[in-house]
C-alpha cells in the first residue's frame, strides 16, 4: 500500500479517513486504499451520520485511541462524505512518529 495515511505539516498533521457511520460498533478497523490510491484509515461508528454526530463520534474514537484532546482533532473535508481528512493539531514530527508507532503497534504498516 503506497505512502502513508496521514501527511505531517509544521502544525500537525492531516489524516486521511474513511469512516462507515452507523456500524456495529465504534472502532478502528484498519488500514485500506481508498479511490486515489492513497492509504486511509478505515474506522466504523455507531452513530448516525446526522447532524454531525458521527463525525463527533469519530474525533472521540481517535482521540481516545491516540491519547490526545478532542480538541486538537478536526475534520477539514469530507463532512457529509464517507471520506474525510482531519486534521491533528501540534508538533508534526511528533504526531507523524506517535502514528507510525501506533499503526506499527497494530500490525498495520504506516
Amino acid at each position: 500500500m503506497p505512502g502513508a495515511f496521514f501527511e505531517s505539516g509544521a502544525n500537525g498533521v492531516k489524516i486521511r479517513v474513511r469512516l462507515q457511520p452507523a456500524g456495529r460498533a465504534d472502532q478502528v478497523l484498519g488500514l485500506m486504499q481508498d479511490a486515489d490510491g492513497q492509504a486511509a484509515l478505515k474506522a466504523s461508528v455507531t452513530k448516525a451520520p446526522e447532524g454531525g454526530k458521527a463525525n463527533a463520534a469519530l474525533i472521540k474514537l481517535l482521540a481516545k485511541e491516540w491519547k490526545v484532546a478532542k480538541t486538537t482533532l478536526e475534520v477539514i473535508q469530507g463532512h457529509s462524505s464517507r471520506s474525510k481528512t482531519l486534521h491533528l493539531a501540534g508538533d508534526g514530527l511528533e504526531l507523524a512518529a506517535r502514528l507510525t508507532a501506533w499503526s506499527e503497534s497494530k500490525g498495520w504498516d504506516a
